[in-house]
């Protein structure tokens, strides 16, 4: 049996999943949250659904981990009796820059051109490292293995990733788009085509991977085009908390009408924007629809900005692509909320694109077709599954 542990760092959280890649199931699966902070836990679900939450003084990254492993391999909780039956460990790491156009497995030199890429994502990278370190510390024989956010995007012509600006910017600083989500744009472009039972390398796919981070991607034939996140994931889309496609020039004025540096706007447009922005509400869209319901307008324009972005982008990639075949929904909002939904696909069928709303509204959670029997265009909600692409390319770099 072949196990993979998969782990995906962020500043406070660690998440983890432990797969059986011979059967590609999990067999544990949890994350610790808080860390560093009081009230530091952690939660982890059973094979049965329930969920056990364990709280205890994390302080950092290293002794998360090291909880982590505690778990799996407990009496109480464990899956495992030993750490040797883990046979290799997949990190979801952020930026790998144009440095990487694949997963690879890590080593000293890997580690010193993630740690160059810190620049490009100086909060995501850090802690993706620490947990490299942290199991070389605690694993050191377990081979492990870098899976990208940004590789998949690599194939991106210049004319897609290039800004509008001095090119001696980018030769000095790598400015450029580079896209992110790539993990799960890779699973969920590759995966409908085997729901659908279509070659990859013909199709013209449009991913909308739709959640708290929203990303569109247009795929032509296996490979990203273009994708709606930047150098930064928050150009494109309007987000949760995300602005999305901001004016550059409002930038400028904020900072001169509000006397506030670059680190202020930074947070504005990543913190205090998108959804929660626009609405005052939230930036959960459950809250958001509660608000709806009580007659918030300001949450109603949220969700309707939301929308629109959305639908503008896919006629933009369609015109990119020459034309769309499929268009996939994903993500924690374009599998589980049927409105959104429809109201990207209202309108559309000059596209070729024509919803079936009572098989969409009937769809939460599920591999589905979800557009009519005569649409051009083929409309499905394929659930994403990063984890499952991580531990599929992790066994696949050590073999």
């Amino acid at each position: 049996m072949k196990r993979i542990l998969v782990l995906n760092c962020g500043s406070s959280s660690i998440k983890y999943k432990l797969l059986n890649m011979d059967t590609q199931s999990v067999l544990a699966q949890g994350g610790v949250e808080k860390i560093g902070l009081n009230g530091s836990f952690l939660k982890m679900t059973l094979p049965n659904g329930n969920k056990v939450v364990l709280e205890g003084e994390i302080l950092e990254h290293q002794a998360g981990i090291e909880y982590i492993l505690g778990v799996i391999t407990s009496k109480k909780y464990g899956c495992i009796q030993s750490l040797d039956e883990i046979d290799a460990v997949g990190h979801r790491v952020v930026h790998g820059g144009e440095k990487f156009n694949s997963s690879v497995l890590i080593t000293d030199e890997v580690i010193q051109k993630i740690t160059e890429c810190i620049d490009l994502a100086p909060l995501h990278n850090p802690p993706n490292l620490k947990g490299i370190s942290a199991i070389k510390d605690l694993m050191p024989n377990v081979p492990q293995v870098a899976v990208f956010d940004t590789a998949f995007h690599q194939t991106m012509p210049e004319h897609a990733y290039l800004y509008g600006l001095p090119y001696s910017l980018y030769e000095k600083y790598a400015i450029r788009r580079y896209g992110f989500h790539g993990t799960s744009h890779r699973y969920v472009s590759e995966q409908v085509c085997r729901f659908l039972n279509v070659p990859c390398e013909k199709q013209k796919i449009i991913t909308c991977h739709i959640g708290n981070g929203v990303s569109l991607t247009a795929i032509k034939d296996g490979r990203s085009m273009d994708t709606s996140m930047g150098m930064t994931p928050v150009e494109g889309l309007l987000m949760g908390t995300r602005s999305g496609d901001v004016d550059a020039g409002i930038l400028t004025y904020i900072m001169e009408k509000e006397n506030v540096g670059s680190q202020a706007i930074s947070t504005i447009v990543n913190k205090y924007g998108g959804v929660l922005g626009i609405s005052g509400v939230s930036s959960d869209m459950r809250e958001i629809d509660a608000a709806i319901q009580n007659g918030d307008k300001r949450a109603a324009l949220a969700l309707k900005t939301y929308n629109y972005r959305i639908k503008k982008y896919i006629g933009a990639y369609a015109a990119a692509l020459g034309g769309v075949d499929i268009l996939v929904f994903t993500g924690g909002v374009g599998e589980n909320q049927w409105a959104t939904r429809s109201a990207v696909c209202a309108n559309m069928e000059f596209m070729g694109i024509k919803l079936d709303e009572e098989k969409n509204k009937s769809i939460r959670g599920l591999e589905a077709i979800i557009s009519t029997d005569d649409s051009r265009v083929k409309v499905v909600v394929i659930p994403t599954d990063e984890e499952l692409m991580i531990a599929l390319d992790t066994l696949k770099s050590v073999s």
